[in-house]
């Protein structure tokens, strides 16, 4: 045997020395199993650190032959957006990283637009094994009936995009939307006269089930809080292009003063459609997520700026936090913000989603 090599348990034989425990006790310990006391435990952590001491994740996986079964729980890829591209695009590349080690990734989609989808796609994960669930919670209640049952059976959960607090989430990855909203009113600041209005324009059928939108909002406000009467708003639950041009057309009929629009979510693409058809070149317009029909009127001009926050890298972190989480059985990390960036047309072709 090469000096290089060791036999399968000597690292643990090794520590169970030192420690003068069984090897049982080290391996409960290395699997974060019950049934050891926390001086004994916190003694065997020691000389586990001291050794520096690497259990072979891959080794132990393939003995066990078990395999673990992660669901991921996100929007479906839909005509009008495919913004939930990007974050499937991550969990892929997870996926292919940590396959070996029998992780199995079962997906589920639901209409964004429908939280009768949304709850159906919950029931049927919640028939089957599963032993870690990714979710992009797009339905304030019914999220939290769902991860309420998963706390219930106990399986840990990742909330990715946008969060719901005070709930037993494993951990959080995506934007601090509040942030997000108030850096876009900071940016519209240095481009508008001071007696200009700005709309601030939500696109959604379940508004008010959608926090996301209105947190950001939220944060967009709380910047301009000493002259609220700047801001104008409407809520368009019509979502295809028809019904939100109408809309924006007639708030601006109504407000010439009008000189910025602010739409809270992907489908800004809608509202420069209108901007572009009618001329009007005056108007500046802020919105979120770097997809192909937005990127194509950032070039034009039409769209000033896009708020963009790695949609790919939370796919990839959620699910790469599950995997450290149930296999390695290491601390993850509660809240993990995307960095949020500032795309023009200037920059856009150097930016990675």
């Amino acid at each position: 045997m090469k000096a290089n090599q060791q036999e399968p348990n000597t690292g643990v034989k090794e520590i169970a020395r030192r420690a003068k425990v069984s090897i049982a006790t080290v391996d409960r310990v290395i699997h974060n199993r019950s049934g050891v006391s926390p001086k004994t435990k916190l003694k065997i952590e020691r000389i586990i650190q001291e050794l520096n001491y690497q259990p072979n994740i891959l080794a132990r996986r393939l003995a066990s032959r078990k395999i673990l079964n992660f669901a991921i729980l996100i929007p479906a890829v839909s005509a009008e957006t495919d913004f939930w591209e990007a974050p499937l695009a991550g969990i892929q590349q997870a996926e292919e990283e940590i396959r070996q080690f029998g992780i199995k990734i079962d997906r589920y989609f639901f209409d964004m637009n429908s939280k009768a989808s949304f709850v159906k796609q919950t029931k049927l994960i919640l028939k089957s094994k599963v032993d870690g669930i990714l979710l992009a919670p797009s339905f304030i209640e019914e999220s939290i009936a769902f991860t309420r049952s998963l706390t219930e059976k106990n399986i840990p959960y990742v909330f990715i995009n946008s969060d719901i607090p005070n709930q037993e989430s494993l951990c959080y990855i995506g934007p601090d939307l509040f942030h997000s909203g108030y850096l876009s009113a900071h940016l519209m600041k240095y481009c508008i006269q001071p007696k200009d209005k700005i709309l601030i324009v939500n696109v959604s059928h379940e508004i008010e089930n959608h926090h996301h939108l209105l947190r950001k909002e939220e944060g967009f406000r709380a910047y301009f809080s000493n002259n609220d009467k700047k801001i104008l708003k409407i809520d368009i639950r019509q979502t295809n292009d028809r019904a939100v041009e109408k809309k924006v057309a007639e708030a601006l009929a109504e407000n010439s003063a009008v000189k910025a629009i602010f739409v809270t979510n992907s489908r800004v693409s809608n509202v420069a459609h209108y901007l572009e058809s009618a001329g009007r070149e005056d108007i500046l317009l802020v919105g979120y997520d770097f997809l192909k029909e937005n990127i194509a009127y950032l070039n034009k001009g039409v769209i000033d700026f896009l708020i963009c926050q790695k949609p790919q890298e939370q796919g990839y972190k959620g699910i790469m936090a599950l995997y450290q989480h149930t296999v390695h059985g290491s601390p993850v990390e509660k809240v993990s913000f995307m960095p949020i960036d500032i795309i023009t047309k200037e920059n856009y072709a150097f930016y990675r989603n």
